[in-house]
């Protein structure tokens, strides 16, 4: 696991690190294996009261590994609308599950945040953001839809118009604009400072009326069952088409693309 995700565990607060920092910390299968071992191990800690989820090096996480899509990576193999971990299958799973774990999440974002490493860091319970980070709902330029939780997670903090503009143009914007359309919960300069001090105010409180108060707002949450099997459906259904490997052939060879009706 340490390849990929690091854990240390101070005073009941994990410091979650994703660990690929020559990659920009993006999504391959190893990637993926060790995020579920992490969300593992955390479930399994005695006396976990707070996470804090954050990239090394210059970014939270660039999303997924083009060359392990490329090659079929961590989809080999594997039929999307499986359910293979609760609700979800594995590549929901690795943000959904943040929203899992009994104690409050907090990721700390710095760098670049897309696709598939901005819906990770959707699954915290808070978000902790540089001013200057760099985020985008990404699929749409690869011909996909986003399809790792971040529909049900996002339709708890950003206008339905608002998440279907940046859905369909794959637009980047900063922390600043996340912070005013909901994706953040704060901006700081040094946001995994920040975050491991809200983390340990966290683990100060009662710990029983703090996973109870997750729970509640959990419950509250959209039909995430429903959300989730529809993110998979929509996404088996256009993945790998002749017009999602256009997408993809135009943007490596950095031309307009064709598109077949």
């Amino acid at each position: 696991m340490e390849e990929r995700v690091t854990i240390q565990f101070n005073d009941g607060v994990a410091d979650v690190r994703l660990n690929r920092a020559d990659k920009l910390n993006a999504l391959d299968p190893a990637m993926f294996e060790g995020i579920e071992a992490a969300l593992a191990e955390l479930r399994a800690m005695k006396g976990l009261r707070a996470v804090v989820l954050s990239g090394e090096g210059r970014a939270f996480s660039a999303g997924l590994d083009m060359a392990s899509m490329a090659s079929g990576g961590a989809s080999a193999g594997k039929t999307l609308t499986d359910r293979t971990h609760g609700i979800a299958n594995i590549f929901q799973h690795v943000a959904w599950g943040w929203r899992e774990l009994p104690v409050p999440v907090i990721a700390a974002v710095h760098g670049i945040a897309f696709g598939g490493g901005f819906q990770i860091m959707s699954g915290a319970d808070m978000r902790i953001m540089h001013p200057a980070a760099r985020l985008s709902i990404m699929e749409m330029k690869w011909g996909l839809v986003p399809d790792m939780g971040g529909v049900a997670l996002w339709r708890t903090l950003v206008r339905d118009d608002v998440l279907r503009e940046l859905t369909y143009t794959n637009r980047e914007f900063s922390g600043e604009e996340a912070l005013r359309l909901g994706f953040a919960t704060r901006l700081a300069e040094d946001p995994r400072a920040e975050a491991l001090t809200l983390a340990r105010e966290i683990a100060s409180k009662n710990p029983q009326a703090i996973r109870g108060a997750k729970r509640l707002y959990n419950a509250y949450a959209p039909d995430a069952e429903a959300l989730l099997m529809a993110e998979s459906v929509e996404q088996a259904a256009v993945i790998r088409t002749p017009n999602q490997v256009e997408a993809v052939r135009a943007n490596i060879e950095k031309r307009a693309a064709k598109f077949g009706d």
